[in-house]
């Protein structure tokens, strides 16, 4: 698998890849404007320019994705936030056509005070315009969600239904996230749980949507419905669960992206680079490495 994390984009899109490269990243997941803002400053010339630079000193790293805004929720029943939503993702895609980022990775919404068929076929209305009106160079991931108050994605049903609503489209894909997916209720932990789990998921989706992955611990408990992202080996699915993933060669080439926590501080109180120490316990993880 090509292992990596979330890299800051401060300072230009390009200098993630110096950020990714001192983390030890084979891969890397970045936003290409605040995460937290509707607006977004427009893409220049000189910064796309500035990331081919960078990706050519880099070539190492490789995919790169991207991750949506938060804010954006084509699931509301709310039709002006509908809207704004669906400009918003349309944009996100856009954008990373410009730097030509070949995945990007958004969570599907919240059905509010609306209910879930409707809220999947907001989504899938989304999708179908998305398709029609952007350039096909960008694959766009539907994640899998924890399950917290009303967000959709939290069952394989539920992302099958979405993917059905858009025809299947081969722009399409799911981003499975490990502490999500552990929290809505699918056990991952032993190679049995994990059998099950992508036994379950091919009979519902089809594995060959899935195109990548975020690995994250969690928190809380299988179950939980609570989205509580976790150090590698540190939380309720523990390292043998993340073995079965990059041991799995189903999975050789895929990305898979941590979202861990930054930095600790240990006993001493000196800061550690957690990506760096997590991607460490991950290649650990692999079999026949030597470690």
């Amino acid at each position: 698998m090509r292992l990596g994390a979330h890299m800051s984009a401060a300072g230009g899109l390009h200098e993630a890849f110096k950020r990714g490269h001192e983390a030890g990243c084979d891969s890397m997941l970045v936003f290409t404007k605040s995460n937290r803002q509707w607006a977004a400053k427009p893409i220049t010339p000189d910064d796309v320019e500035k990331y081919r630079q960078a990706q050519a000193n880099y070539s190492h790293i490789f995919p790169v994705a991207v991750h949506a805004s938060y804010l954006i929720n084509i699931a509301s029943p709310d039709e002006a936030l509908w809207e704004k939503s669906y400009k918003a993702l349309r944009d996100e895609v856009e954008r990373a056509a410009a730097f030509d980022i070949p995945l990007l990775t958004f969570h599907p919404g919240s059905y509010m005070d609306g209910d879930e068929t409707t809220g999947i076929a907001q989504i899938a209305r989304a999708l179908r315009r998305l398709l029609a009106d952007t350039a096909p160079s960008v694959t766009i991931c539907l994640e899998t969600m924890a399950g917290q108050g009303t967000n959709l994605g939290r069952t394989f049903d539920h992302l099958a239904a979405m993917l059905d609503g858009a025809d299947r489209h081969e722009r399409l894909g799911v981003c499975f996230d490990t502490c999500h997916v552990f929290a809505a209720g699918y056990d991952i932990r032993t190679p049995a749980a994990y059998e099950q789990t992508l036994a379950e998921f091919d009979k519902v989706i089809g594995l060959e949507w899935i195109k990548c992955f975020h690995f994250n611990d969690s928190q809380h408990e299988l179950g939980s419905r609570k989205d509580r992202h976790e150090h590698i080996g540190d939380g309720h699915i523990g390292r043998e669960g993340f073995a079965n993933f990059v041991n799995d060669p189903r999975w050789a080439n895929h990305a898979a992206h941590l979202e861990t926590p930054k930095t600790e501080k240990d006993a001493d109180g000196k800061e550690i680079d957690m990506d760096v120490e997590n991607l460490r316990r991950l290649r650990e993880l692999v079999r026949g490495s030597g470690d």
